[in-house]
């Protein structure tokens, strides 16, 4: 029963390093924004944005992808608000698609264009 305990931990451990690991930064300068910076924080570290775009993302029913309906979310759930910002990090480098969720840095994405 001991064993099967340190097991356990075992796989909670590396499953919780494999999370850490997806997180991605954004090199700006003598600095680097991270997942959990806050938009100010990203301004001030990388300066402005190349493109910006705001939207309401929708909300969906725990533990579905169903998309609550727009009657009843806009009325009882507030949308989600999010915001993606581009930066181009020059000759041969891929351009950075950073978006926020509520203010927070929520992922870091590289490619060619903006999806």
């Amino acid at each position: 029963m001991k064993s099967l305990a340190h097991c356990s931990l075992l796989w909670v451990a590396l499953g919780l390093h494999a999370a850490d690991a997806n997180a991605e930064s954004l090199r700006c300068n003598a600095s680097s924004a991270n997942e959990g910076d806050t938009r100010l924080s990203v301004l001030y570290k990388c300066g402005q944005p190349l493109l910006q775009d705001k939207y309401c993302a929708p909300v969906y029913y725990r533990g579905t992808l169903q998309p609550v309906p727009d009657p009843i979310a806009w009325s009882v759930v507030p949308c989600l608000p999010v915001e993606e910002w581009v930066y181009d990090r020059g000759p041969g480098n891929l351009v950075a698609t950073v978006r926020f969720r509520s203010g927070i840095v929520h992922s870091i994405v590289y490619g060619r264009s903006p999806q």
